[in-house]
């Protein structure tokens, strides 16, 4: 990582990704650390998955997303800052009816750079959840009917 500032309407090597519907703008990154702005619309989500070999946070700038850990449900809204322990199952879900936008974070970063860029416009979700398991991203298969 190189000293100095990303502007805010700039990103680590011009790239930006829609993840899951989401858009993504990393904003640092390097071996121990990344970080990223993301704009969630309503009605979208991440599925509930585990984080093998990084913790994850998330800063929540406007709106409100619920966060899912198992049976248990957060609300979290502009100000609240969400932790999502390495190895804990979380899902992220915007059931707001209106738009949120956070600075999410994770370290260290490992595979997750590379990951966002796989990603990026990846609607097949079976596609996805292959593609996040190659990058230590393990999505939980659905609950049974």
């Amino acid at each position: 990582m190189q000293a100095g500032v990303t502007l805010s309407d700039g990103s680590v090597d011009g790239k930006q990704w829609n993840v899951v519907g989401h858009t993504y703008t990393p904003k640092l990154y390097s071996e121990n650390a990344m970080i990223w702005h993301a704009v969630i619309p309503d009605g979208t989500f991440v599925p509930p998955h585990i984080h093998t070999t990084q913790d994850e946070w998330i800063i929540m700038l406007t709106g409100d997303l619920e966060i899912e850990f198992g049976a248990d449900v957060h609300k979290a809204g502009p100000g609240d800052t969400i932790r999502m322990p390495m190895g804990v199952a979380h899902g992220i879900f915007n059931r707001s009816g209106k738009e949120a936008t956070c600075v999410f974070g994770v370290a260290p970063s490992r595979k997750l750079f590379d990951l966002f860029g796989k990603l990026d416009g990846v609607t097949d979700p079976e596609e996805l959840v292959r593609i996040s398991a190659e990058h230590e991203v393990e999505f939980l298969p659905p609950p049974a009917a």
